[in-house]
């Protein structure tokens, strides 16, 4: 993302209302090294905490197992006991058991993702009892690169296109909107979402700085 004439920031430029976050954000690199098997439980365990406190938690939860990686069979030897001493809630310690025991049945811990589309990764996620929607489309773009995911149950997503487009109207109304605002994005929207939570970011730290000043 950092060639100016790429072919991703060329088309997005074409849209005249999202060209300005284009030329003034920049994107930082994805890791797509982590495998989706790891990146689920981190999903979990970040789920509503705040990234100070997940992190502090998702550290202790790796520090039960050998070099720091939850092997799912090592996981599943675990009581939930064992794992609310981390400070994992029952529910959390409920929902990272079953994505070890999910990955062991259906043989997928070294699955190789890359070869399957979109939605049939979303189908076997969703699959897991914890594992929703919005976590398979973390891990869509986040873990796998792919670039025309559109997460419109994000909520910074919402907010952004809605504040940027100015539209308004009913949920159903506005959801409409959005797909159609979304189209122009094609076959990118994984990267103007990406654009998007940067730009929510820095707009959150601007409305700070000027808080403090």
């Amino acid at each position: 993302m950092g060639n100016s004439n790429s072919p991703t920031k060329i088309h997005l430029q074409r849209d005249p209302v999202f060209a300005p976050l284009v030329q003034s954000l920049r994107l930082e690199p994805l890791d797509t090294s982590s495998d989706v098997y790891f990146r689920l439980l981190r999903a979990i365990v970040f789920q509503q905490l705040s990234g100070k406190a997940a992190s502090t938690i998702f550290g202790r939860f790796q520090s039960l197992f050998p070099e720091g990686y939850p092997d799912p069979e090592r996981l599943l030897k675990l009581t939930v006991p064992d794992l609310r001493l981390v400070g994992l809630s029952n529910q959390k310690a409920q929902y990272v058991q079953n994505v070890a025991t999910y990955f062991l049945e259906k043989d997928l811990v070294r699955q190789d993702w890359s070869r399957l589309p979109d939605e049939e990764i979303q189908e076997q996620l969703v699959a897991i009892k914890g594992v929703g929607e919005w976590t398979v489309q973390m891990i869509l773009i986040f873990s796998l690169g792919r670039k025309d995911i559109l997460p419109l149950g994000d909520l910074a997503i919402r907010q952004s296109i809605q504040q940027l487009y100015q539209l308004q109207g009913t949920s159903r109304e506005l959801h409409q909107q959005m797909l159609k605002v979304a189209e122009k994005w094609r076959p990118y929207r994984s990267v103007a979402s990406r654009y998007l939570w940067t730009w929510k970011d820095a707009q959150a730290v601007g409305q700070k700085g000027g808080a403090n000043t």
